[in-house]
């Protein structure tokens, strides 16, 4: 029999041999980690994203890769559930993930991004909306992909009020979320700054069955508003317009990125007079060519076209990070942070991309704009916010 300490030995070695083939193929690879939803809710929002991401990622591995290495993806589902966030954090970080994405809005994607925090990694929200994806909420290696949910918001005030002429508003806020919060934030801020008034402001929750309390409010004021801006997301969105519409009011009706996207459309047959923020129209009719060009590859790849603009901000993502790892000359995340925070209008396919020191986010922006008209979505304009939004 052998002895104890000659089968100890051999287990010292055998685990020295394992993880020197670990730290070998890690050496020979660089990994990012999609802690993000492929179920529930969030599914829809993050779904567009990582596919694009997905697109950019083979596009650098078929030019060489990414310091000369190819990129591998490992995943994990957090199936739009916070406590699961956290295990796909853990799980993508235990495969050797280099950076790690988290979720398409900060309350979903926080548990995730918290983890690469924890671990000394870079983490990217997809496509998160709410200034606390980043710095202010997560931490000094934390970034967003996308645009502040308060530029969208100051973005319908100053468009609305300019272009059609809106002189007052009524503010109704879905409290579910933080995302939701930012976008009034931002029209809050903007409107009284252009000349406009709020008549009035509401909330709501995305799961409420009826808001008609709501409606009976903003029908009873003495002169119906110029525009409601709606600050939600689907599938609550969704219900919310509907039933305004049900009720008979025609009203414009403003809201952030959040619904874009013509799979929600049926549920408010023949649509109109509502207006949307997108950083890419998925409709065909983009002024940038490119964007169509990345539409149609999308749809060959998948087969079919991207459901709504947060495809976008996955592809810009990958553009950023890559970017930084190369000027970097490493993966190292202390390196990577401060490749990313030296950029100023760093151009991606969808729109330039700045970082600081103190904020991982976009404070400012230009956005193609879409209408519903007849139930269907067209661009009609853009629109860049006279000013940043204070994030104070």
């Amino acid at each position: 029999m052998r002895s104890v300490k000659y089968l100890a030995s051999t287990a010292v070695l055998a685990g020295g041999i394992a993880l020197s083939a670990g730290a070998a193929m890690a050496d020979d690879e660089v990994t990012i980690g999609f802690a993000t939803a492929q179920s529930g809710p969030m599914q829809a929002y993050d779904q567009p994203s990582v596919r694009a991401a997905k697109i950019a990622i083979e596009e650098i591995n078929a030019k060489g890769g990414l310091l000369g290495k190819p990129i591998r993806i490992v995943e994990a589902d957090t199936k739009s559930d916070r406590g699961e966030g956290v295990k796909a954090g853990e799980a993508v970080i235990d495969d050797g993930a280099d950076m790690v994405v988290a979720t398409c809005d900060y309350d979903y994607g926080a548990p995730a991004a918290g983890v690469a925090q924890d671990n000394d990694l870079v983490s990217f929200f997809i496509c998160a909306e709410d200034v606390k994806a980043g710095i202010e909420g997560v931490g000094p290696y934390s970034f967003s992909a996308s645009v502040l949910a308060a530029v969208q918001g100051a973005a319908m005030a100053e468009w609305s009020h300019e272009k059609r002429d809106v002189q007052t508003a009524y503010v109704l806020l879905d409290t579910s979320i933080e995302y939701n919060k930012g976008i009034c934030y931002g029209f809050d801020w903007m409107f009284p700054k252009v000349g406009g008034k709020i008549v009035g402001r509401d909330t709501f929750k995305n799961d409420d069955p009826s808001i008609a309390s709501q409606i009976t409010r903003i029908r009873s004021l003495p002169e119906a508003p110029d525009a409601i801006m709606l600050c939600t997301y689907n599938p609550g969105g969704a219900s919310a317009v509907k039933q305004l519409r049900a009720a008979g009011i025609d009203t414009l009706i403003l809201n952030g990125s959040s619904m874009d996207g013509s799979y929600w459309l049926n549920a408010v047959p023949n649509l109109n007079n509502f207006v949307v923020p997108v950083q890419g129209s998925i409709y065909g009719d983009d002024p940038n060519p490119k964007v169509e060009e990345f539409n149609k590859k999308f749809e060959a790849k998948y087969g079919a076209r991207p459901s709504s603009q947060y495809a976008y901000p996955g592809y810009a993502m990958i553009e950023v990070y890559a970017k930084a790892v190369e000027r970097a000359g490493t993966t190292d995340t202390e390196e990577v942070v401060a490749e990313l925070e030296k950029m100023r209008n760093e151009p991606t396919l969808f729109g330039p991309r700045t970082f600081t020191d103190e904020l991982h986010h976009q404070n400012q922006a230009t956005y193609k704009l879409v209408e519903a008209k007849d139930g269907k979505f067209q661009y009609i304009g853009e629109w860049t916010i006279s000013e940043p939004v204070p994030m104070e």
